[in-house]
């Protein structure tokens, strides 16, 4: 009996879908969050920095549980080496050194990420006006930002800390107010880019508000490069209120941050290296710990953005 079924050689000739489905392709399939997760296993530096960043906050945290004396108090013992009763040796006054720097990571990632928080906030309203209505309103925006964009950020932190005064308050403003600039360029150059899109010009001519427009179909599509921005101003932020407690414009003196530490230390470092080494490496290894984190965090939102497509 003939078999009068139709063959499709193309058919035969290719193998089946779950021979030839990439491997590769698995990655696109799973959650942001369990991608992230692998992204972290196979960037080392990444993995490191989480994990100095999760030590920092959790000391951070629960400073005066953690800490194993009182970070003000005074011994008659100056200028201990480390040793198993200080770890970290004890500064000029015989305070004990770790104390005071597990309970200076608290002052000074409240006012990294302080800062950032506030100056986000900030940015985003002057870049997304300036970016958005364009005209007067941007050239007002953008002549504010490039004054400000024409001194160093510290420098602009020492001045507003010089006309507000000292204290712990006044040096989130001062720091906030000088990174204003660095959000409000990121947040226009997206705006400028995003708004051309169809999606906004469809948005536009359905009669939805500028604010809704601004809210929900441009934002969300500038977010990955603000919080880029956010990971790498937190650091510099860190860097900033040290600057300022080692220059003598930080918090009060009775309040340990990492930056006045370090200045106490300048005075005995030949006689006592551990009081300015061991801060000084608190601040660099937490600087590290974000910058590594935020690079892994751009390569990630790249790749994201590639398979998206946005």
């Amino acid at each position: 009996m003939t078999d009068t079924t139709t063959r499709d050689p193309a058919a035969e000739a290719a193998p089946s879908a779950s021979v030839t489905e990439p491997v590769d392709d698995l990655p696109t399939r799973l959650s942001a969050t369990t991608r992230f997760r692998l992204t972290l296993m196979r960037d080392k530096k990444a993995l490191f920095g989480l994990i100095v960043l999760v030590i920092f906050s959790l000391a951070a945290l629960f400073a005066p549980l953690v800490a194993p004396y009182d970070p003000n108090a005074m011994d008659y013992e100056f200028m201990l080496p480390p040793s198993l009763a200080h770890p970290l040796g004890t500064d000029d006054l015989g305070r004990d050194l770790l104390s005071r720097i597990i309970q200076g990571a608290q002052i000074s990632l409240f006012v990294g990420v302080s800062t950032v928080a506030i100056a986000l906030v900030a940015g985003l309203a002057l870049g997304l006006a300036a970016g958005y209505f364009g005209g007067w309103i941007d050239n007002i925006i953008m002549r504010y930002i490039d004054l400000q964009w024409a001194f160093p950020n510290i420098i602009i932190a020492v001045y507003l800390v010089a006309v507000f005064g000292t204290g712990l308050l006044n040096i989130i403003i001062a720091l906030s107010l000088a990174f204003i600039d660095d959000f409000a360029r990121v947040v226009r150059g997206m705006v400028l880019s995003i708004k051309q899109e169809q999606y906004v010009a469809a948005a536009r001519t359905v009669g939805v508000s500028d604010f809704r427009i601004m809210w929900r179909h441009i934002l969300p599509n500038a977010a990955a490069p603000i919080i880029v921005q956010a990971t790498v101003s937190i650091s510099y932020a860190i860097l900033g209120e040290a600057t300022l407690s080692f220059l003598g414009l930080g918090v009060e003196a009775d309040t340990p941050t990492w930056g006045l530490i370090l200045a106490e230390g300048r005075s005995f470092i030949s006689r006592a290296w551990w009081i300015g080494v061991f801060p000084g490496l608190a601040i660099m290894l937490t600087v590290l710990a974000i910058n590594f984190l935020g690079d892994a965090l751009r390569d990630f939102l790249d790749v994201r953005d590639t398979e998206t497509g946005h």
